[in-house]
């Protein structure tokens, strides 16, 4: 190992990110690091003013970058991201599913209603646009998903169990994803934050808000940019040999 190979690890030159849920939050600062990394980054999101916003700042920070607006729940919006993605730069090197909804109903109060969309965003989406985007990342020298998961899925998770549970089974996938698709060359890893200080955070009162930093042995929320690393390990050449993993970035909530 020299300087010049270890700054390739981190070198994301010309491959092709998507981003689900990229708009703000944990996704926009993952978008942000991507560019800065030398990737080509698609932004997808449900709202199509978003997208366009997201699109020009991360041009305005030197990347190439396109947004699309996709929601998750919608199997055509998948394909449209996937097409739109390969018109523009030729291929997909990365899938990012960061995408989600807090949505979320104590148990003996759930409804189909509620239990459809979060299903849909949290779990079929993810699962679907990697199927969508699959004949792709198989051409690819340097193809990775990255499935953004929860540290929910590892607790007990009191009246979040709808979110929790989705969660829960991406990471399923995550790891049937990474021993079917290793024959192929296709690394699959997830990541799972803790408390992060985003909207879908925020949403919840103070005194929530307090009870989320305590749980963790750091005693803070993370920042978005302090996803980036980790997010980039597991995007990258870095982790080369790494597939099937899920890394907690959350202040030691969960010691794992």
């Amino acid at each position: 190992m020299d300087r010049d190979k270890l700054d390739k690890l981190f070198d994301m030159t010309g491959r092709v990110v998507i981003v689900t849920g990229g708009t703000r939050g944990i996704g926009r600062a993952l978008a942000e690091g991507f560019v800065a990394a030398g990737a080509k980054v698609v932004v997808a999101s449900r709202k199509a003013e978003a997208c366009k916003e997201a699109e020009e700042h991360l041009r305005s920070l030197g990347g190439e970058a396109i947004g699309v607006p996709t929601h998750m729940g919608d199997l055509d919006d998948l394909a449209e991201l996937v097409r739109r993605t390969v018109d523009e730069f030729g291929g997909i090197d990365v899938v990012v599913n960061n995408a989600a909804t807090a949505l979320a109903k104590p148990l003996g109060e759930f409804t189909v209603e509620a239990w459809t969309k979060s299903m849909d965003v949290n779990l079929r989406g993810p699962v679907f646009l990697v199927e969508a985007a699959l004949p792709y990342l198989k051409q690819s020298d340097h193809a990775a998903i990255v499935n953004v998961l929860s540290d929910s899925a590892f607790m007990f998770s009191a009246t979040i169990s709808m979110y929790a549970g989705a969660k829960s089974a991406l990471l399923a996938f995550t790891r049937s994803m990474a021993a079917e698709f290793a024959p192929l060359n296709i690394r699959v890893n997830a990541l799972a934050p803790g408390t992060v200080n985003t909207d879908m955070v925020r949403a919840n009162s103070e005194e929530a808000q307090e009870v989320m930093r305590s749980l963790a042995l750091m005693k803070r929320m993370a920042d978005p940019d302090e996803m980036v690393g980790p997010a980039l390990l597991l995007a990258s050449d870095a982790s080369s040999f790494m597939t099937g993993q899920v890394i907690l970035v959350d202040g030691g909530m969960h010691p794992h």
